[in-house]
């Protein structure tokens, strides 16, 4: 049952409010950082970095983010804590954007940053500006609003903010409440090329008269497609892509020189883009057919392609006019989107050596980590009657997607057993998890350049062997979660805390933390807190010792960075951070050695719980090689040897498979059988 806006209102204040007190933050901060989570996740931008100023000059801003591409990403928020849903005028809407606006060019023009405390946020970002003055190529505003916009208007004219192009963005809680409703999809682009750029895009017919799907095979103009990136960004790259891009370089060299040095061979070297939409408006013109509207163009093969046409243009001035892109464009009906756009994205990279772990919301170890979630039950914490469980989101959406058909009384009973604070995404897995394995720089980077680089290392892990990502990994994890939203409601609540900087500076103490068990030769006792569901004193002690010297630390870079957040984002301020180590250790309370675990102790944890996996994959594989019938395994064997896609090993051991159930393969054989499932469904044979 779909909710009305002001249901929704009332369920996404209490989220923030809960959330709030959970995270020991500020009701505005809350706010923000909910927003701002949806937002990245959906591809509206990249990141996220808190910064209040409020100015009685009319100036007002309270966030940001700078992206690869020259843009630079401001917030403001119109939020008052409402306990009711109110309209939020056109003339709030221009007074909210002009205050930012001011504080973007006084930041620019003005030397803003010389009235401003030098240590906090506010002046990080007034002085990065300016020092970015000509760096930054495009403005995106965004008015976050907890209001509800009375007009309906979505969005205002592009303009310019001294000089320059700026376009606004505005979320008011009906818009959120859309881009909730819509079951995890990301809101759809609508592109209408004939108003953008006067003119429809050449296009030929490929689908042949299937009713299964449209497909044309499209000649793309080279700065059409750089400006529609320029404008969009990575909301025109499906999220595999993204996550695939992040993980790498931006720009192809390869790609560079041919556009520089032979823009007419393009076409000829480049293996084009591969794209799909939920629907398309054509047009004859002049005898050919000719594509004027796209709705929800996402790019899933060709993103390096597209991102190194914008860069190669932006930086070097390449002139676009004789570039040409070819491009396969599926229309693909957003009801069958969410299960045939990931398979069009996998296949179609495969060309391009991009790992399994690159497409992670369908990878194995996801699939794995959501079947503990559902599974384990976590220790009822102190003074709690019962147990809970924490909720793994492998894809976006899923939290509210198992409650949307139930009662209230059935969704009652759901969120005490899976409580939202005890909801975790796949990005903040990667942060809990890098985090630790110190990686602190990767976490400062943003939820999805941090998740890039937790994706490559996990995939790399599960090729080696999948039994350590086992029910002990997980406990681990949720361990490694209570630690950090415990240092997050910790250095919130420090006196010398100023409300700037919580992000970097709980991943440099957590860092820390890591550091000095490593040097000691021995683990935190991961397990404990699991069974405790809680930080014990002796821990909450340290953490708030080492978070003071972390801030002393970050509020000192070198000579010539002003941005304390840019700062925390370079190797250089984690190695200095490590040179403090002796001094960190210095701060450890006495009994903290009771929190350790020596590294036999681990190992032995470790081993332990990685031949138990190894069990229970054995366990997996025999009941699924169980569940298809002798008369499938017949088929498999005929087609696979007639072709000589067998070895003797796996025909003896489709032999036994046929005589099921009078014979039973073993664990060791049913892995071999699963094997053979792969081999079969490649000849078009599906038994499961």
């Amino acid at each position: 049952m779909e909710t009305t806006a002001e249901e929704f209102f009332h369920d996404f204040r209490q989220d923030f409010l809960a959330g709030a007190e959970a995270n020991g933050s500020f009701l505005l901060t809350e706010f923000m950082e909910t927003v701002s989570r949806e937002l990245t996740e959906t591809g509206f931008t990249e990141g996220f970095e808190f910064a209040h100023y409020r100015a009685q000059r009319g100036m007002r801003v309270d966030g940001y983010w700078f992206n690869d591409e020259g843009g630079l990403d401001l917030f403001v928020a119109d939020f008052d804590n409402r306990t009711e849903l109110a309209s939020l005028t056109r003339t709030e809407v221009d007074a909210a954007f002009k205050r930012v606006t001011n504080f973007f060019e006084a930041s620019l023009r003005k030397n803003l940053a010389a009235d401003l405390e030098v240590t906090s946020p506010e002046y990080g970002l007034a002085r990065q500006i300016a020092d970015r003055k000509a760096l930054i190529r495009h403005l995106n505003l965004f008015l976050v609003s907890e209001r509800t916009l009375s007009d309906r208007i979505q969005a205002l004219p592009d303009s310019e903010s001294a000089a320059v192009p700026t376009t606004y963005h505005i979320w008011d809680i009906s818009r959120l409440h859309r881009q909730r409703s819509s079951r995890g999809h990301k809101e759809a682009l609508d592109l209408d090329f004939e108003a953008m750029f006067g003119t429809g895009i050449p296009c030929l017919p490929a689908h042949l008269g299937t009713d299964a799907y449209q497909s044309y095979l499209v000649v793309m103009p080279g700065g059409i497609l750089s400006k529609l990136y320029e404008k969009f960004g990575a909301r025109l790259l499906e999220q595999n892509v993204r996550t695939f891009l992040q993980a790498r370089g931006k720009v192809n060299q390869g790609i560079r020189t041919t556009i520089l040095t032979e823009p007419g061979m393009f076409f000829a070297y480049n293996n084009g883009i591969t794209a799909t939409a939920q629907s398309v408006q054509m047009k004859q013109s002049d005898g050919s057919l000719q594509i004027i509207r796209i709705t929800d163009l996402q790019i899933v093969n060709g993103g390096q392609t597209t991102a190194s046409l914008f860069h190669t243009w932006r930086r070097d001035k390449a002139d676009l006019a004789r570039i040409f892109v070819q491009m396969k464009l599926s229309v693909i009906d957003s009801e069958e989107s969410e299960k045939v756009v990931p398979r069009i994205s996998e296949y179609a990279n495969t060309q391009n050596r991009v790992q399994a772990a690159d497409f992670f919301s369908n990878h194995a170890f996801h699939i794995r980590m959501e079947d503990f979630s559902r599974r384990l039950w976590a220790p009822a914490g102190k003074g709690a009657q019962r147990e809970t469980k924490w909720f793994y989101e492998r894809a976006r959406g899923q939290y509210a997607d198992a409650q949307a058909k139930l009662t209230p009384g059935e969704q009652r009973r759901f969120k005490a057993e899976n409580p939202k604070p005890q909801m975790f995404a796949k990005t903040d897995l990667a942060k809990f998890e890098n985090v630790w394995d110190e990686h602190p720089r990767f976490v400062n980077l943003g939820a999805e350049k941090n998740f890039a680089r937790y994706a490559s290392r996990i995939g790399k892990e599960w090729d080696r062997s999948s039994d350590g990502f086992n029910e002990a990994y997980f406990k681990r994890a949720v361990a490694r979660a209570i630690i950090f939203r415990t240092t997050e409601r910790i250095v919130s609540a420090q006196p010398w805390y100023n409300g700037g900087y919580r992000a970097n500076i709980v991943a440099y103490t957590l860092a820390a933390l890591s550091e000095l068990t490593r040097r000691q030769d021995k683990s935190l006792d991961f397990l404990r807190i699991w069974t405790a569901q809680e930080v014990s004193s002796l821990l909450e002690g340290a953490i708030a010792a080492i978070a003071r010297n972390v801030n002393d630390e970050l509020l000192r870079p070198p000579l010539g960075i002003s941005n304390i957040s840019e700062w925390a984002k370079r190797d250089t301020c984690w190695t200095r951070m490590q040179e403090q180590m002796d001094r960190f250790a210095a701060l450890l309370p006495d009994g903290f050695d009771e929190e350790l675990l020596s590294r036999e102790e681990y190992l032995t944890e470790k081993r332990a719980a990685r031949s138990t996996q190894k069990l229970d994959n054995g366990i997996e594989a025999q009941t699924r090689i169980l569940a298809i019938p002798a008369t499938k395994w017949t088929a498999v064997h005929e087609t696979l040897a007639a072709k000589r896609l067998l070895t003797p090993k796996e025909i003896g051991i489709l032999n036994i498979a046929m005589q099921m159930p009078m014979k039973i393969p073993t664990e060791k054989q049913c892995s071999v059988l699963l094997d053979t499932i792969e081999k079969a469904r490649a000849e078009g044979i599906s038994l499961e």
